[in-house]
């Protein structure tokens, strides 16, 4: 069986999370073998949103593609970028007229990689129907013939995982980005679709979803939108590995990192 392996990288988050980043996102992909990096970049720069110096260093780092969410929107200088720049992604699903794109096609070692960037629809900031939008650009790039990955910022896990099995057979994996914390449901749909629910946060783990935990006690006890910090110390990568076979474009594996 020809493979192709994909490593996607859940939201990086702050310094600790770029540190990572520079010192082990390289020596994974030579180890393993990666053909596709996709980064979620949306809280690089300082816990939210994404500077233009910090998009160029994650590209620089080994990222192929950098995915975002509901937060690439709070950096203003990163706006004109995510028209000029390809492989800058912020959710496919907002409404025409807004700056940018939400899916890429990338050519790797011979074979098309197409990535899909998505918002869901519950507890955040509603956005176009993610199935229709989704789906309608899956199956344009499928028929393209491109291996399809989706990386849906979401905060449901029924939506997330209904999203799945929607474009099970179509897509070879859909992975759940924005809670911060690595769930252990990884599994392969009938149709081949890669998935898991979420894939977790690069930065600082043990903490409260990579950010300060006093400060996420005084907004529970007071109830007072409290900006959160990002948490400091020693940063860790998370994401998964998923291995994807060629020819039928179905996922054989998915591995947490």
């Amino acid at each position: 069986m020809d493979t192709a392996k994909v490593l996607m990288i859940g939201d990086i988050s702050g310094d600790a999370g770029m540190g990572a980043l520079f010192l082990s996102l390289s020596s994974i992909v030579r180890r393993r073998d990666v053909d596709l990096v996709v980064v979620n970049g949306e809280n690089a720069s300082g816990g939210f949103g994404l500077t233009a110096q910090d998009y160029e260093k994650i590209r620089s780092y080994g990222a192929d593609v950098v995915t975002s969410g509901n937060h690439i929107w709070q950096k203003s200088e990163i706006l004109p970028l995510l028209d000029s720049e390809q492989v800058l992604l912020r959710p496919l699903n907002y409404p025409r007229g807004v700056p940018g794109h939400g899916s890429a096609v990338v050519t790797k070692n011979g074979v098309r990689f197409a990535v899909i960037n998505a918002q869901g629809r519950h507890d955040l900031v509603i956005a176009d129907c993610p199935f229709r939008s989704v789906r309608d650009e899956a199956d344009r790039l499928f028929r393209q013939g491109c291996i399809v990955l989706v990386d849906f910022h979401a905060e449901n896990a029924q939506e997330k995982e209904a999203l799945a099995f929607h474009l099970d057979g179509i897509a070879s994996a859909l992975v759940g980005t924005h809670t911060h914390v690595q769930t252990m449901d990884e599994k392969i749909l009938p149709g081949g679709c890669a998935y898991i629910t979420d894939i977790g946060m690069t930065g600082v783990q043990g903490q409260v979803i990579g950010s300060d935990p006093q400060i996420a006690i005084q907004r529970q006890l007071t109830q007072i939108p409290l900006k959160s910090e990002v948490a400091q110390g020693r940063g860790e990568i998370r994401g998964v590995l998923i291995t994807i076979d060629k020819s039928s474009r179905k996922a054989v594996s998915i591995e947490r990192i």
